[in-house]
């Protein structure tokens, strides 16, 4: 993180005023944790994937340079590697992971490279961004202390 303090999203389908780590479902790209953005338009693309209602919190991000934090500033073989960790649910001991994110047509790209479908020249071959992604996770109580809520706001599809 360069600054101090910084605007998150998180898009979901419910108003988030206190976040908490959901320890359910499939791994992500950065283990469990309180999944956000700085990219407003990317949090909105995360709320319209949700049934009921779209909803992008937003919320106010102070660093806390005691937290152990892991940063990739774009993808490269040191991020790729601690994505496919994370999606075999290997777990690490950050408190907060961010970078870029391996969306869906990337992921198929991940997962063929896990399964030993593709190699790791094919995959970075394969995997070029039409657009630019973020995304920064909480990944323990010490972390999510950082984040103060701001504001919410719905969106129609």
């Amino acid at each position: 993180m360069e600054e101090d303090t910084d605007i998150l999203f998180h898009g979901s389908n419910t108003v988030v005023e206190k976040p908490t780590i959901q320890i359910s479902g499939y791994n992500k790209d950065f283990g469990y944790g309180f999944y956000c953005t700085r990219m407003d338009k990317q949090a909105v693309r995360w709320a319209l994937t949700k049934r009921g209602e779209h909803i992008v919190n937003a919320y106010q991000y102070k660093a806390n340079p005691s937290l152990k934090i892991l940063s990739f500033e774009k993808m490269t073989d040191p991020w790729l590697d601690f994505v496919v960790d994370c999606r075999r649910g290997i777990p690490h001991d950050y408190d907060i992971v961010e970078g870029p994110m391996a969306d869906d047509q990337i992921w198929d790209y991940v997962e063929d490279f896990m399964d030993g479908t593709i190699s790791r020249e094919a995959f970075w071959e394969l995997a070029k961004f039409k657009y630019p992604t973020h995304q920064i996770t909480f990944c323990t109580g010490e972390a999510l202390e950082t984040l103060s809520f701001n504001e919410f706001k719905r969106y129609d599809e």
